[in-house]
């Protein structure tokens, strides 16, 4: 699936490899704008996908606190989203 997903007028993920998983797209790593993205000392643990460790999203030096998330070590079913970095409060998604 291609997608793009951008924030404060600023494109912060494109790709022609997303994957759609519990309702978010989840983009390669390798496109993502990691220049916007700045690590968060939040982590958390779901239940079906294990750890969850996020981003602070940050544009034209506004930030987006938490607004991007990466499962380093899914657990099984979940192997498909390592990699893969989501993204909500506000970061608008578009499928192209």
């Amino acid at each position: 699936m291609r997608a793009r997903a951008w924030w404060n007028n600023e494109v912060v993920a494109e790709s022609d490899d997303v994957v759609l998983a519990d309702g978010r797209h989840y983009f390669p790593e390798r496109d993502v704008r990691t220049e916007f993205l700045q690590e968060s000392q939040t982590a958390t643990t779901h239940p079906q996908t294990g750890e969850v460790r996020y981003f602070h999203v940050v544009v034209e030096g506004e930030l987006n606190a938490d607004a991007a998330w990466t499962i380093p070590r899914p657990e099984p079913g979940w192997e498909r989203l390592e990699g893969r970095v989501a993204f909500w409060h506000g970061i608008e998604v578009e499928a192209l």
